[in-house]
């Protein structure tokens, strides 16, 4: 019996000292109330003190991202399925801004905007997590564009070179081939140590999987990331996914690595976020695009850097894609990411159907970081190659009265045709530097003026295969930049002993 007591006085103690040290904690939590939904946004009431871009917690596991802040309402875009959500719906503030989950386990993946797995190949441990918006890196933190990102088509590496950390619009009319110069470069960087991050923006789900296929295939899933919203996504995530794309990148460049972005494309974003601006009731503008849609593209664009050794020393490259209508660059969308971008490549549906693969039309196509990104070798060989292709161009109209002309521009007319024919490259054939080296030095030298147009891109691959088997040593050397008089007489050397054995 006295036990008994002890136990009851022992167990009276204890709930008296638990009484003592008890401090009530409240949990204060903002809660608001859905008015509306629509199409993928949301008006909701009573979040007085909701931030821009805050992520909010509807019912069902629904999140969404606040956008308009009006003085008593706030219109907020659903990341997820909008149809679960209705009137009278309880939403609540999470504090959080919009971030998704970055790390090395990205890598190989293809993800959504969220940054959650859509290959069905488990769960990704992600290292860390980063808000999608961030303010763009400032003018001290960058150092000049110098080193070359080699896409493996000659078109571009010689007349529109790419520097690492630059921005390079592709644009041109539907089917012209924007998509296969972004699937060239990727496969290009299978040795340079390059990370690469595509994002598939309004694609149709077909397409994406047909493209992660060739990329696995190549060996390629080993270093490239897809980001995929796809045609069937709410507008939410296809105005997202670039930003969630971009995020990823600085993970690797904040870590000093080299890092190339493809957005494919921007004017599908651009429609999503007139969609969503519409939707908000915001005031909209020239072809009812809202003021904003630059202010979309350029803090986008403005994040790819070539970052100095203070700030990790790595680099993002974006090459954005826009699609114009009927070749139209002086369009809004295509004009405003022309003035953000560093230069533009543009197709032309016109040299497409003649046959020029890729039909980069080298007059409208510039790069504003030009020579200073190139290897000594291409500099040397691809300016002289420009002025050949420049001139036949400007005659080019004249070819068809060829009888009248005189001699030297028949030549010169003859030469430039051996240069376009230079320039065409097949899909998934990128060439290495010193691969286009010799190619250029050969046309250049007048090498191909006495083969006949047919053959001369077999020509072409006949000599690469030469030169790669029997003179390896020279090919390493134009490989790693070294350009003197000793090794042109070694290139035209090799050149006349192939000439002997193609007769």
């Amino acid at each position: 019996m006295s036990d008994s007591k002890q136990d009851v006085k022992k167990i009276s103690e204890e709930i008296k000292s638990e009484i003592k040290s008890f401090s009530p904690k409240a949990n204060i939590e903002e809660i608001g109330t859905v008015i509306e939904v629509k199409d993928g946004i949301a008006k909701l009431a009573g979040l007085d003190k909701c931030k821009s871009q805050e992520m909010l917690e509807f019912p069902n596991g629904v999140y969404g991202l606040a956008l308009n802040l009006e003085e008593d309402t706030v219109g907020a875009i659903i990341l997820g399925e909008f149809r679960k959500i209705k009137a009278g719906d309880i939403v609540r503030r999470t504090g959080k801004i919009m971030s998704i989950p970055v790390g090395e386990d990205m890598i190989g993946r293809v993800i959504n905007a969220l940054g959650e797995e859509i290959d069905g190949k488990g769960a990704i441990k992600s290292a860390e997590e980063r808000p999608i918006e961030k303010v763009a890196p400032g003018v001290m933190t960058r150092q000049p564009v110098t080193k070359p990102l080699q896409t493996g088509i000659k078109a571009i590496d010689a007349l529109i070179p790419i520097g690492r950390g630059q921005r390079e619009l592709i644009l041109g009319d539907r089917q012209t081939g924007k998509t296969a110069i972004a699937i060239d470069t990727i496969l290009n960087q299978a040795d340079q140590n390059i990370k690469c991050i595509y994002v598939a923006i309004g694609q149709k789900e077909s397409k994406v999987a047909r493209l992660v296929n060739i990329l696995r295939e190549k060996g390629a899933m080993k270093y490239t990331t897809v980001v995929s919203a796809s045609a069937s996504d709410p507008a939410p995530m296809l105005y997202l996914a670039p930003y969630a794309g971009v995020t990823l990148a600085e993970y690797f460049a904040d870590k000093g690595e080299d890092v190339l972005i493809i957005y494919d494309d921007l004017s599908k974003q651009a429609a999503a976020y007139r969609e969503m601006s519409l939707l908000l009731r915001r005031p909209p503008g020239r072809e009812a695009y809202p003021g904003d849609v630059f202010y979309l593209h350029s803090r986008l664009l403005e994040r790819a850097a070539n970052l100095n050794e203070k700030y990790g020393g790595g680099s993002i490259t974006a090459l954005p894609i826009i699609e114009t209508q009927a070749g139209d660059i002086s369009a809004y969308v295509p004009t405003n990411v022309i003035s953000i971008t560093d230069g533009q490549i543009f197709l032309e549906s016109n040299l497409f159907y003649k046959g020029q693969r890729p039909a980069v039309n080298v007059g409208l196509s510039v790069s504003r970081v030009g020579s200073s990104a190139q290897t000594k070798p291409m500099k040397k060989n691809a300016g002289k190659m420009k002025l050949e292709h420049a001139q036949f161009r400007e005659l080019e109209a004249f070819a068809q009265f060829s009888s009248d002309l005189d001699p030297e521009t028949k030549n010169k007319i003859e030469r430039g045709r051996r240069v376009n024919e230079i320039l065409k490259q097949d899909q998934y054939q990128p060439l290495k530097v010193a691969e286009q080296v010799v190619s250029m030095f050969a046309v250049n030298s007048g090498f191909f003026d006495d083969v006949e147009i047919e053959k001369v891109a077999e020509n072409e691959s006949e000599l690469i295969k030469f030169m790669n088997n029997l003179h390896k040593d020279l090919m390493k050397e134009i490989t790693q930049g070294k350009w003197e008089d000793e090794t042109i007489e070694k290139l035209k050397k090799a050149l006349k002993a192939f000439e002997k054995k193609m007769n």
